[in-house]
């Protein structure tokens, strides 16, 4: 048996009852560039059923979905993608990861600066882009990096390639992730490089995040347990810190993580490809970039088709997101919003509505019973709902 687990990374559907916690209860990801573009081209995210989840300008709800379609809450704290992923695989995260809106502790930042060996610039809530832009001059002067946090569980580490080697700054987020523990374990240390020259930087593709391991047992470990194969496309294996990953195919683009999942199933003998689809966040969410995301969009709705093919007489593919990214509102962080669930494959039914879903585990719960695995979770299975 082969499954695809494709992340389309932050395409909310709209905001969760518990958004105004949130300062989020306006989002709604992917209506919100329907309505700024005047209407989205996505023929086969249509086909799966998206018109039924949101109203969208070009999607009709009307006509019958390809397979089973529904939206699921998370029930996680906070909005992260390290949580959302850990549920998708089921793990609730009960309590959200520590975030720092003022800025890294002076403890924290001296004990990195003497490990390092350099002080540091930054310590401050910033936009990646933005950071680089305001500092990056500095940095280059001094050899200082650019240590900056967001709305989000993070410590991100910012430096020219040309002036700190990748090994280096690789290095220095390792000594990062292993400082940040208990009160100050954040989801993930990111090593954000780039290169430029002052008034023209520009972040490289050599991105590498450096996670907390999961608290618990996924199904990702089950599944290995078995015997099975877990790939990650993207960047799953940074999310799970490599556990349970038997293989990982690191990505630079959407475009490429498509044509590697296609080739990771080509090769796949049983067992489940993890991919997660990055740049609708990284390049167009955080950036409020909405012409770019919604071409995202439709680029990767393009290549869906290729995927519909690789399942239709073998295994199964689903389709969810971890989280949202409105770029239309000012926030350029996180949305707390539904996601939607889409799944098709070989003997699966057709026009199935699989409603709202009360946690993303329900995917985790489904491939424990589709694989046979011993894994309990807070999610239910779907899989009687979508099986022939």
């Amino acid at each position: 048996m082969k499954t695809i687990l494709l992340v389309l990374d932050s395409v909310g559907i709209g905001s969760l009852p518990d958004a105004h916690l949130y300062d989020d209860q306006v989002s709604n990801t992917i209506k919100h560039i329907d309505e700024a573009v005047q209407g989205l081209n996505l023929p086969n995210l249509g086909k799966l059923g998206l018109g039924k989840l949101v109203s969208l300008q070009n999607i009709s709800g009307d006509s019958p979905a390809l397979g089973a379609y529904g939206r699921m809450a998370e029930m996680s704290a906070g909005k992260d993608t390290t949580t959302g992923h850990w549920e998708i695989a089921g793990l609730i995260t009960k309590e959200p990861l520590p975030t720092f809106p003022h800025g890294f502790p002076a403890e924290l930042i001296n004990a990195f600066e003497e490990k390092i060996g350099r002080k540091i610039l930054g310590n401050k809530v910033a936009s990646g882009t933005e950071i680089i832009e305001e500092l990056g001059k500095e940095h280059l002067e001094t050899g200082s990096p650019i240590v900056y946090t967001s709305a989000d569980s993070v410590f991100q580490i910012a430096a020219h390639e040309e002036l700190i080697p990748l090994a280096e700054l690789y290095s220095m987020c390792r000594i990062a992730r292993n400082l940040l523990t208990g009160k100050w374990a954040v989801g993930r240390v990111i090593a954000r490089p780039f290169v430029g020259v002052p008034g023209s930087f520009t972040r490289t593709a050599n991105r590498h995040d450096f996670s907390l391991l999961p608290p618990g047992p996924t199904v990702l470990d089950a599944l290995q347990a078995k015997g099975e194969e877990v790939i990650g496309v993207g960047k799953i294996r940074d999310i799970f810190a490599g556990q349970a990953i038997s293989d990982s195919l690191p990505t630079k683009s959407n475009d490429e993580g498509i044509n590697k999942t296609i080739a990771a199933w080509q090769s796949l003998k049983s067992g489940l490809i993890f991919t997660n689809l990055v740049d609708f966040d990284s390049k167009y969410g955080h950036r409020n970039n909405v012409t770019g995301y919604a071409q995202a969009l439709e680029e990767v709705d393009l290549r869906l088709g290729e995927l519909f093919n690789l399942v239709k007489d073998e295994g199964m593919l689903i389709i969810t997101a971890d989280h949202g990214n409105d770029p239309t509102t000012q926030s350029t962080d996180h949305s707390r919003e539904y996601v939607p669930l889409f799944v098709y494959g070989h003997n699966l039914r057709s026009n199935v509505n699989l409603g709202t879903r009360k946690t993303f585990a329900d995917i985790a719960a489904t491939i424990s019973e589709l694989y046979h695995l011993s894994y309990h979770c807070p999610g239910d299975s779907f899989l009687d709902k979508i099986r022939s």
